[in-house]
């Protein structure tokens, strides 16, 4: 009888140094970082960022740390831990539990922010293995990068200010004339979306006052409670902040603001990029970003 093994797999990891390269014809920025091939894809035992784990020695309310496997060196990454309960969700923390994390993102922000070599300081999260995390432990990470990414220099040209008019899309505010609302974006690429911001203009989160820090903590909590209900299970999602570049030039037109966006189109079934969008950098999206606010308002 002939049996049919699998075939070898092919290592393509290396401890070349990383290093950042541009597409001669379109701009694109890769950071090549050949050494995170050998990063875990999951702890082997236990959770590392438990109390008593590899990166949380100590109990602790929140916490950040270094990063062991940083897409882009020296000292530019680093993760954010919201809490030491493992099986809770940004949610969960309820508006003080928040507030701590976005207390700890503010003052990581300004540390990272005054160094002269960095331009951009990225706060996000990735939640659920959808969309590539692999510890279940709720925790975010930070990018430190030294120029201003494109995507964010096209915003701030673009003059963006939030849609205080968003009428069908609209979703929630708090804090009233000077809090923060949230709204579903006219034509995201991905299936859910939405996008919180105050209703006057801040730069960046260390520029919030601490009324505006409880209620980005207050709309926070909320949406994403929203968002777990929407599909009644954890939905995944990406959640990033657009803040002011730290680059030694004033930004009077940046306007801080949050996006949260999930692949999925509906419960466990995500809506994958495929090669047209790709090529042609436009995009097909099958859910109405009308009905996905219509039902985010009904799930308060």
């Amino acid at each position: 009888m002939t049996t049919i093994s699998d075939p070898p797999s092919a290592d393509l990891s290396t401890n070349r140094a990383a290093d950042t390269r541009v597409d001669p014809y379109l701009g694109t920025v890769v950071h090549v970082v050949g050494t995170r091939q050998e990063r875990p894809n999951l702890p082997s035992t236990g959770c590392p960022f438990c109390p008593g784990g590899l990166e949380a020695p100590d109990p602790y309310d929140v916490r950040w740390f270094k990063n062991r496997w940083p897409a882009m060196h020296p000292d530019r990454c680093e993760v954010v831990l919201y809490t030491s309960e493992h099986d809770a969700t940004f949610s969960s923390l309820g508006v003080a539990g928040a507030r701590k994390v976005i207390d700890l993102w503010t003052e990581r922000f300004g540390e990272l922010g005054a160094r002269d070599d960095v331009d951009y300081v990225l706060i996000f999260e990735n939640r659920g293995p959808e969309v590539g995390a692999t510890i279940a432990h709720p925790h975010g990470q930070i990018y430190a990068y030294d120029h201003v990414p494109e995507r964010q220099r096209r915003l701030l040209a673009a003059g963006w200010a939030p849609e205080l008019d968003a009428d069908e899309r609209f979703v929630v505010d708090h804090g009233g004339d000077t809090g923060w609302l949230a709204w579903v974006p006219v034509a995201s690429t991905f299936p859910v979306a939405l996008t919180l911001a105050p209703k006057v203009r801040v730069p960046d989160i260390a520029s919030l006052d601490e009324a505006g820090r409880t209620d980005l903590a207050t709309i926070l909590v909320d949406v994403l409670a929203r968002l777990d209900r929407l599909y009644d299970m954890p939905l995944p999602y990406m959640m990033w902040l657009n803040q002011r570049p730290t680059d030694g030039v004033d930004h009077p037109e940046a306007w801080f603001n949050i996006e949260i966006v999930s692949p999925w189109r509906r419960a466990g079934t995500s809506r994958f990029i495929a090669a047209a969008e790709v090529a042609c950098n436009e995009y097909f999206n099958p859910v109405i970003p009308e009905v996905v606010a219509e039902r985010l308002r009904e799930l308060g």
